[in-house]
């Protein structure tokens, strides 16, 4: 077996003579723009990754041969030289190497927090097990609607650091109003002086336990979010990202009626609307976005909108015309009276129950991937109540099938086109065929986003070849 030494290699770029004390840990996009933003500011500083030719490494070959690279490997002796570690959302603090260096005195940080100690305008920041993407992308379109310059990104899009003006920006560059940022858990975990005008839990399902040790130290993850929050937002139906807030909400959104001054839903005329107190703001019906989660989505979004000066009309108008994400309950096709959905970013048990909810009729339901210790017995009763069969594939296939106990007719597939042509065959008229995995992808796919153009690309080859299936 080959060990750690041995598996490391140093990049050809390496200049073994070059000082530094600060170590980017991971490279990928995320890397890339930890290097970017220390090069400008002429920090000495190398970088290293596990993988043996991570992504991005021809860029920094190419564009920063001066960087010495540690790649292949950690080396204890490499972490032990920094004293400052800049570590990838996508590695664990508990890496052996970072505590060493930790318990050596070395500061340990992530991007975002680069990002926070120098973002001058308001940031709004979102995270949650399942939503963050739909809310953050809704709070773009509405500060971009209300005539407001924002930069997004963090977990979604642009890296935060890249949202940062130049240091030697042309004058006359339009000014940031505010910044909009997507974070995971991964990233809170480095992020200990964030300060924001607002900032959201969406909710709390099972999700990463295969990194964090249960689902209270996952919540309390989260929870780090509001740590230096100005006015925290808070989902009333969710227990557990409510306790986050420690009773210090400044408003709150729900699925329920709403006391006044705060958000919800509201019964008049025979319809549901969105609604602030007593005043209603617009019929869900006139929304493009389907589902109960996405009305909970959009009451978050008005509610962190209205904290930072959007104009509500603005905001109104954006709801009645997003439709939606990629991979995100996304419809695909209807075929012979059959509706095929995308929901592959359903990668948690959490989000495929709010999927399942979200759509009316009879679903034919594809379940699967990797589960990441995560805890499948929710979806039992959703499934009994709203499915006709499920379709199981991917490793963690056997243990699902353990725990729905069989509640209804289920089926193995071997591939996504597999998937579809059984889904093809089990589904009745007006029934809904979901993709929804409430897993990761890895075992079968590079990402959810692969996984669900498979299914997009099987899906319209059944539509327009008569059955014929991609291959």
């Amino acid at each position: 077996m080959m060990s750690k030494q041995q598996n490391l290699h140093i990049s050809k770029s390496v200049q073994t003579e070059t000082a530094w004390d600060t170590l980017v840990v991971g490279l990928g996009a995320t890397g890339l723009s930890v290097v970017r933003y220390l090069t400008e500011r002429q920090v000495k500083f190398a970088v290293t990754d596990s993988r043996i030719s991570p992504p991005g490494e021809g860029v920094l070959q190419q564009d920063y041969p001066q960087v010495a690279c540690y790649f292949g490997g950690f080396d204890a002796k490499v972490f032990s030289q920094a004293t400052r570690l800049i570590v990838n959302p996508g590695i664990a603090i508990a890496t052996p190497e970072i505590q060493q260096a930790l318990a050596q005195g070395a500061e340990v940080l992530g991007d975002i927090e680069l990002f926070s100690r120098e973002a001058i305008a308001p940031i709004v920041a979102i995270t949650g097990s399942n939503g963050k993407t739909t809310v953050t992308t809704l709070l773009q379109l509405m500060a971009q609607a209300s005539s407001v310059t924002e930069k997004t990104g963090g977990n979604i899009g642009t890296p935060a650091l890249d949202l940062l003006p130049m240091k030697n920006a042309a004058t006359g560059e339009q000014k940031t109003a505010l910044y909009i940022l997507e974070l995971s858990s991964f990233q809170l975990e480095t992020t200990p002086s964030l300060t924001t005008k607002t900032a959201v839990v969406l909710n709390i399902s099972e999700d990463h336990l295969d990194r964090y040790d249960d689902i209270t130290h996952y919540a309390a993850t989260k929870g780090l979010i509001y740590t230096n929050c100005q006015n925290r937002l808070v989902n009333r139906d969710d227990v557990v990202a409510l306790t986050l807030a420690l009773g210090k909400e400044t408003l709150s959104f729900g699925l329920d009626e709403p006391k006044q001054g705060q958000y919800g839903l509201r019964q008049k005329e025979h319809k549901t609307w969105l609604a602030k107190g007593d005043h209603c703001l617009l019929p869900v019906d006139k929304m493009k976005l389907s589902g109960k989660h996405n009305q909970a989505n959009a009451l978050a979004a008005l509610a962190m909108g209205e904290i930072v000066g959007l104009k509500q009309s603005a905001m109104l108008k954006v709801l009645t015309e997003y439709a939606g994400m990629e991979h995100r309950t996304q419809w695909v096709a209807k075929i012979e009276n059959i509706e095929w959905y995308n929901d592959s970013k359903g990668t948690n048990v959490g989000a495929t129950l709010a999927a399942l909810e979200g759509l009316e009729g009879t679903i034919v339901l594809i379940l699967g991937g990797q589960g990441k210790g995560a805890d499948f017995s929710p979806l039992k009763e959703a499934i009994k109540k709203n499915a006709r069969a499920v379709i199981l594939m991917g490793e963690d296939a056997d243990l699902i099938s353990i725990v729905l106990e069989k509640v209804v007719p289920e089926v193995r597939a071997t591939s996504m086109e597999h998937a579809v042509e059984l889904a093809a065959a089990l589904a009745k008229r007006d029934d809904k065929v979901l993709l929804s995995p409430a897993c990761a992808s890895f075992d079968m796919f590079a990402n959810y986003q692969v996984r669900g153009n498979a299914f997009i690309n099987c899906v319209k080859a059944y539509q327009y070849q008569q059955g014929g299936l991609c291959h």
